[in-house]
């Protein structure tokens, strides 16, 4: 029995050795683990921030602490939003003006009427308060190509004749319009084509009244006295007496959408000046001669704004693009924004009918060619009204109306 005891007992203190060594290595483990998580972990955090070399390369920033919400309650009261329109418009053609040396100069013939093409516009407006403040165009797509006009002008040095009453006259023009009466918002008869043969009943301004293939009143512009099968032969001078208008004093509320009757040497001798150092505006008078005969629209108005917005054509844009009326600039990048022309001419013709078709006019009235007035920016056919759309700049009406007088007193 003392032998099986002695065995039992040390059996036991086996056990309980074995027990207290693994209980011994569990807490070693925890006095370790705890030791690298509080001990060494803040050794290291109190290195990194007791180091004062480690500030030497801090930079401190500039920024001054935002008011979080008095800036709430300014973005609240300017209340300024931006709005992205895309839609579909008209593609004005480009006019182009041709030289014929068997035509008398101041005599014009519409060869080719223009057609207008369609292009997508994406537009950015801002608002404050409700109001636009700033309309800019960003991007455009042409989906319909448009087709030019095409004008043919005299450079002859012959003598013109007059065309009176009983007179054959032949048409110029691929659509030549005939009306009921003598102006564009009159009804359409026909459409002639080039070269049918007319006899002219009586001449009323700018029109004349027809019979032949169709019978009413067509434009002088659409047509010739010069047979196209014979050559050129003429007896009288040159008329280049206007449109037929009486020349009226400049005013302030005057209104734009009518010729100021001016003749071709009257618009050359206002437009040549000493402050045109290029001769850009003498070189080029004799388009808004032209535009008053096609256009319904003072020239002398359209001459007053080149000068404004191109400084008597020395601006960048007059000299590099062609480009007299800053046509297409945005006031974010104008340089880049602003149209391109290959000529003078055509920037005024186009911004003549730019006028005419969405300032000048209210919207359906009859125009040039078949077309009507949009009539999208329309305030009146006055300065002021122009300047409601045409310009951020408040005092532009002002500034153009000063050239208007200066261009007036000359004759």
């Amino acid at each position: 029995m003392k032998s099986k005891d002695k065995g039992r007992k040390h059996a036991k203190i086996s056990i309980r050795n074995i027990v207290i060594f693994f209980a011994s290595i569990t807490i070693l483990l925890c006095l370790v683990a705890c030791y690298n998580y509080y001990l060494v972990e803040n050794e290291v955090l109190a290195k990194e921030t007791s180091n004062e070399t480690a500030y030497e390369n801090v930079k401190i920033s500039n920024a001054v602490e935002i008011n979080l919400e008095e800036l709430i309650s300014t973005n609240t009261q300017q209340n300024s939003t931006e709005e992205f329109i895309t839609e579909e418009t008209d593609l004005e053609y480009i006019t182009k003006y041709q030289s014929n040396p068997e035509l008398p100069t101041g005599v014009i013939q519409v060869v080719q009427e223009g057609r207008e093409g369609k292009q997508e516009v994406t537009t950015k407006k801002v608002y404050e308060n409700g109001q636009v403040v700033s309309e800019e165009q960003i991007s455009s797509k042409v989906t319909k190509a448009s087709v030019n006009k095409i004008v043919e002008v005299g450079s002859g040095s012959g003598k013109s004749y007059k065309v009176k009453e009983g007179d054959i006259v032949y048409t110029t023009s691929d659509r030549a319009e005939i009306r009921v009466e003598p102006n564009e918002e009159s009804q359409k008869v026909a459409t002639l084509g080039k070269g049918e043969k007319l006899t002219v009943l009586s001449i009323s301004g700018n029109w004349y009244q027809i019979s032949g293939s169709a019978r009413g009143y067509i434009k002088s512009e659409n047509t010739t006295y010069i047979n196209p099968d014979e050559s050129y032969e003429n007896e009288e001078e040159p008329s280049t007496s206007g449109s037929g208008g009486s020349i009226a004093s400049p005013s302030f509320d005057m209104s734009l959408n009518k010729p100021s009757g001016l003749s071709l040497e009257q618009f050359k001798k206002v437009l040549t000046d000493s402050k045109d150092t290029n001769k850009v505006m003498q070189n080029n008078a004799e388009y808004f001669y032209y535009i008053e005969q096609q256009y319904n629209i003072n020239g002398i108005f359209v001459a007053a704004v080149a000068i404004h917005e191109s400084a008597w054509g020395t601006s960048r844009i007059a000299q590099n693009k062609h480009n007299l009326f800053g046509y297409g600039a945005y006031d974010s990048n104008p340089y880049n924004g602003a149209y391109e022309f290959s000529n003078y001419s055509e920037s005024i013709d186009l911004i003549a009918r730019v006028f005419v078709k969405y300032y000048l006019n209210p919207k359906g009235t009859a125009i040039y060619g078949e077309e009507e007035a949009s009539g999208k920016y329309y305030n009146g056919p006055t300065l002021s009204g122009v300047n409601t759309r045409y310009a951020t700049d408040k005092n532009w009406a002002n500034a153009v109306y000063n050239q208007m007088k200066y261009l007036y007193n000359k004759l």
